[in-house]
């Protein structure tokens, strides 16, 4: 790989966050200083061993606070690299890409870029480069970065390089092979993980208005300007008076959630493919989820082979807290993700209405 030094610019500064040092600083203080450490059920913050954070990508004036809960989770005491995985909005990929560039820049300091790593990963060839402008359109990667270099500078460890990469629209099979392929590093401790995504864009304005009012998103149903106003559709009530449309949006996205929780990759895309849920970060959660069912099940074989628990599962407290045992235990504990704040941007009431939901969670590895 070249070493000609390429900085990435920070493009969305002065429009998605704040351009000055100083206040994007203390408007980020501020964000994290507001997450209350009493409401975690996972002792003090950051969590221990919770080196791997899931965070929205919105303009931090709507998603800032929100992704403040995931950044203050983030255990980085002992990693050494970020990778930061983040979903492509403006550039078609069948695959993943990496980055060119030897730094990215931020208004608060420059974050380097882990060449090294992204040597290996290119010599694979499942990833691509993208190009320097294509680097800079992309915004999911970018707003992650003022919290990344403030959380590592002010950590005992200092700054860390990144290793940044743009996901693609990934088949099912691609999802899973990507999430083999990156499971070394994501079992490796040394590695802290960022996975961008937002949860349900709603609204026709994003062409999606599908509605359920079952926990279980069983019967889901499009919303249009006939069926909205009409009291039926095919027999069916659209719109159940007890559940309006953004505690049905709230639904869909928890049971997406819920779904992740429990590393199932078949459950994960059966679930899009059912309800057809517009998170625009679906395909790096996706990478995420199979590469934890993929160490998961290979610690859980090589536990069971040599008779001992996965390092950091901890059987006999899952047992006591859970009411599991054996196989089951070790399975449940793995990777398991953590959602700890959700938001909408607006309380959809009506079809002219549109919101797009937020979420932060961490996972202990």
């Amino acid at each position: 790989m070249s070493t000609k030094q390429m900085e990435r610019s920070a493009t969305h500064a002065g429009s998605w966050y704040l351009r000055d040092k100083t206040s994007l600083d203390h408007q980020l203080t501020d964000f994290l200083g507001n997450v209350p450490a009493a409401s975690f059920e996972h002792g003090p913050l950051p969590v221990p061993d919770a080196r791997i954070i899931i965070a929205p990508h919105a303009g931090y004036s709507y998603s800032g606070p929100t992704a403040a809960w995931a950044y203050k989770s983030w255990d980085v005491s002992k990693i050494e690299r970020v990778f930061l995985l983040g979903p492509s909005h403006h550039v078609y990929l069948s695959n993943c890409a990496v980055s060119q560039c030897t730094e990215y820049q931020t208004p608060l300091g420059n974050i380097p870029i882990d060449t090294k790593t992204i040597d290996e990963l290119s010599k694979t060839g499942k990833f691509q480069k993208m190009s320097k402008a294509v680097d800079e359109d992309e915004h999911s990667l970018e707003m992650h970065l003022p919290y990344i270099y403030k959380i590592l500078s002010e950590s005992e460890g200092g700054m860390r390089p990144l290793v940044p990469v743009m996901v693609g629209a990934l088949s099912t099979r691609s999802e899973r092979e990507f999430g083999e392929l990156l499971s070394p590093y994501l079992a490796d401790p040394k590695n802290g993980f960022v996975i961008s995504t937002d949860f349900c864009h709603w609204g026709t304005r994003f062409g999606y208005t599908n509605y359920v009012d079952d926990a279980d998103c069983d019967n889901v149903r499009s919303l249009n300007s006939s069926s909205y106003f009409s009291s039926s559709s095919h027999g069916r009530t659209v719109l159940n008076p007890e559940v309006p449309i953004y505690k049905s949006i709230e639904i869909m996205d928890y049971k997406g959630m819920d779904i992740s929780n429990g590393g199932s990759h078949a459950e994960w895309t059966e679930y899009l493919a059912r309800t057809k849920n517009t998170i625009c970060g679906r395909h790096p959660l996706g990478v995420l989820i199979a590469g934890i069912e993929y160490l998961r099940n290979k610690g859980v074989e090589l536990a069971l082979d040599q008779r001992r628990p996965v390092p950091g599962t901890g059987p006999a407290e899952v047992v006591a807290k859970e009411n599991l045992t054996g196989e089951e235990a070790l399975k449940y504990r793995f990777g398991k993700i953590y959602w700890v704040q959700y938001k909408q941007s607006s309380h959809c009431k009506n079809l002219s209405d549109s919101s797009v939901s937020y979420a932060s969670g961490f996972a202990k590895a």
